[in-house]
């Protein structure tokens, strides 16, 4: 058979390759062909790249369902059968189906062999359903990185250790498909993927410091590796000196943070309780003696913000020296506890927003309790504008002796591209802002920056297997 695995994308896409896809093309049985097309590398034209396959299957989150139901009821008008998964399928099973001859909820990879087998024999089932796959079982196989080839992602090679998060935060849709329960994969096994990777590393984990005791073994056995890397972690793993030193012992450069709020009220509402606004300064002063960047990311539009909270968190950035930050307006996807509060609460002003077209126009979604939706909006675009401006850019640059060189090449080509986003799309709402069809900064710039830490080395772990593998618009 031929398989398309196709990975749609939105405007709030990075230029990351799909992990996910990249296991189920693994997954494939040798004598079938897998196409991967990636919507934000080549956007897909509804009308000029509809193939002659035997499958497809799509990958879905709340902000590509649009994009995704369109590409698939295409190809089923064509008479393929089309497979949808993701987040927001296993959310939304019964809406799915409505654009699809099957949807796999929750993780794919266990479900994805009979999936194939059962459309080559002619009887998908509507659904498939399964236990969450137990990552500890040594020899899961790698994704196959040979499906990652365009220039234009950024050149960092993506790797996953574990899945799950404990932490019961409102607002979030981690636990929708990934469950409350950590697990982890066999460090062994994630040091074999690594030793065949290049020498950048990004780790796609929500928290890679969750679990002290894995972690503590896995970043060890880094250190003799040589890699740079960039993660995720909350701000209760990096609270603890020890953990900090091992992180940038292993060769941690960067670090992305979800501060969420710096109000006590605020963290307390939303569940995260395990930040501590009366921390923030020590631990940050923390990670950049140790020559870690921070990346802050930041909500806004929470039942307990008022209208001084924009400018107070900024404010908050530019003193503690933020390398970037993300402001996002709080979103109520489907699955979580936040959504279904404000929908109970007759607060949301489209319920099915994810089905629009210009997701960012129409946000927020919701009618805030201390403030106008338009108050709200003009506050996060404020926020954005004011970080970015040339005056903060300025006043949040340090370098110190162990910083590395992100902080010290990278900085301003970071925040000067994020100053033309501030002011293109979060200013003008300024769509395709970073389609593939144009020349994109972002990869651009960091690969031109990569060079100062070595070249990246795609490889496989299974590259010496012959596979039918064919990428679009590499």
């Amino acid at each position: 058979m031929q398989i398309e695995l196709i990975a749609t994308a939105s405007e709030d896409s990075a230029y990351l390759p799909r992990l996910g896809l990249g296991v189920l093309a693994a997954l494939t049985p040798k004598t079938d062909e897998v196409i991967y097309t990636d919507d934000l590398v080549k956007p897909f034209d509804i009308e000029r790249d509809l193939k002659d396959v035997d499958l497809v299957g799509i990958s879905v989150d709340s902000k590509t369902a649009s994009r995704s139901y369109a590409i698939a009821q295409a190809y089923r008008r064509r008479g393929v059968k089309v497979v949808l998964g993701g987040i927001h399928p296993t959310a939304l099973p019964d809406e799915a189906l409505q654009f699809a001859d099957s949807v796999v909820l929750s993780e794919a990879e266990d479900l994805w062999p009979s999936v194939v087998e059962d459309a080559r024999q002619g009887k998908l089932a509507r659904i498939y359903r399964g236990e969450l796959p137990d990552l500890s079982r040594p020899g899961r196989p790698f994704a196959r990185r040979d499906l990652f080839r365009s220039k234009k992602y950024v050149p960092f090679q993506v790797v996953q250790t574990m899945r799950g998060c404990p932490y019961p935060c409102e607002f979030c849709s981690v636990s929708t498909a990934n469950g409350t329960t950590m697990r982890f994969r066999p460090v062994d096994d994630v040091l074999g993927e690594l030793r065949g990777l290049g020498k950048l590393i990004m780790f796609a984990d929500d928290n890679v410091m969750i679990h002290r005791k894995y972690s503590g073994e896995l970043f060890q056995r880094m250190g003799e590796l040589g890699k740079h890397w960039i993660g995720q972690c909350s701000l209760a793993a990096v609270g603890r000196i020890e953990n900090v030193k091992l992180m940038a012992e292993s060769g941690c450069k960067a670090l992305f943070i979800g501060f969420e709020s710096i109000d006590e009220d605020t963290l307390a509402f939303t569940g995260k309780r395990q930040n501590r606004p009366a921390r923030y300064k020590d631990v940050l002063e923390m990670l950049h003696e140790h020559g870690i960047s921070t990346w802050g990311s930041f909500v806004f539009g929470f039942d307990t913000d008022d209208s001084e909270v924009f400018d107070r968190t900024v404010e908050f950035g530019i003193q503690m020296q933020l390398t970037m930050a993300l402001f996002a307006m709080l979103t109520p996807y489907p699955g979580t506890k936040l959504y279904r509060r404000l929908l109970a609460e007759g607060r949301l002003t489209d319920p099915k927003w994810w089905l629009g077209g210009d997701h960012d126009a129409g946000s927020p979604y919701y009618v805030p309790k201390t403030m106008t939706r338009e108050r709200l909006r003009e506050g996060w675009q404020r926020a954005w504008q004011r970080f970015y401006s040339p005056s903060s850019i300025w006043k949040r640059w340090t370098v110190r002796q162990q910083s590395s060189w992100i902080q010290t090449l990278g900085y301003l080509p970071l925040n000067l591209m994020q100053n033309r986003l501030a002011k293109h799309k979060i200013g003008r709402g300024s769509q395709r802002f970073r389609s593939a069809q144009e020349f994109d900064p972002t990869s651009t710039m960091l690969s031109a920056l990569a060079s100062e830490a070595g070249p990246v080395v795609p490889t496989s772990a299974n590259a010496d297997e012959p596979r039918r593998l064919r990428v679009v618009g590499e």
